[in-house]
């Protein structure tokens, strides 16, 4: 079963439901997208791992977008296209693609050419942990330490706080926040507001004037890592003071 999401950007239709339904039902985490201005938010929305985008969408320029894909991070690209010839395939794989896939095409060779892209997705090394400052998050175990103490987060709230800290300090809003951090659709953005709350309460010095998950008036929420960083600068020369007076006062002599 997959567990990459993937993202379809094609302007047929009929083509684009089916595509995605056997990807839906090969297990894969399936968004769609009609044209160009769609699929770059729908793209920044969702961070697919992979994307089939068609190479003759109207009202674009494909191989622009395949570009502007692979200069936003790591997802891989599959390109569909009526044109065959060596040249158009060369164009495609130079643009960004990963794979070209030419059109018409079997069901059973489109998913066999997904799932090959999909094991290249999983073989690249993730991180164990993330660190900010002193706040340090376990991805294997989901554990979270801050200052050297475990905090105990339900697994919403773990999620949650990953998802803030993978936009590099960018505000998200509970929209956004709804469709990355959590498991099932929901549409009530009161839910993000109690999870901040309960979060807050578990990793701000004041829950009550928040310094690490700030709110953006009009916006939603954003991840204050800057902070972090600094916190954790103060803190060591105290540390540093500490093992030095610890020295002076074991030493022979001393007191």
């Amino acid at each position: 079963m997959g567990t990459a999401t993937i993202q379809v950007i094609e302007g047929n239709p009929h083509l684009r439901s089916l595509l995605g339904w056997h990807l839906q039902q090969s297990g894969y985490r399936v968004q769609q997208s009609a044209d160009l201005g769609r699929a770059r938010e729908t793209y920044q929305a969702h961070q697919p791992n992979l994307i089939i985008l068609d190479a003759q969408l109207p009202g674009g320029n494909s191989l622009e977008f395949c570009r502007w894909v692979v200069q936003q991070g790591p997802a891989y690209l599959l390109m569909l296209s009526a044109r065959d010839t060596e040249a158009d395939i060369v164009t495609g794989l130079k643009a960004g693609a990963d794979d070209y896939l030419t059109k018409p095409f079997g069901m059973r060779e489109f998913l066999a050419r997904v799932e090959a892209l999909t094991r290249r997705i999983n073989r690249l090394s993730a991180p164990a942990a993330l660190t900010y400052g002193s706040l340090h998050i376990d991805l294997v175990q989901r554990r979270v330490r801050y200052r050297d103490t475990y905090i105990d987060l339900t697994p919403q709230e773990f999620s949650l706080l990953y998802v803030l800290t993978q936009v590099g300090g960018q505000p998200l809003s509970r929209s956004d926040l709804l469709q990355r951090a959590w498991p099932d659709a929901i549409d009530n953005p009161r839910t993000v507001d109690t999870h901040i709350l309960s979060l807050r309460k578990k990793i701000e010095a004041d829950p009550r004037q928040p310094s690490i998950i700030q709110t953006v008036r009009n916006v939603g929420y954003r991840f204050n890592v800057d902070r972090l960083v600094t916190d954790a600068a103060l803190q060591e020369p105290v540390r540093g003071e500490a093992r030095s007076m610890a020295a002076v006062t074991s030493a022979p002599g001393a007191g």
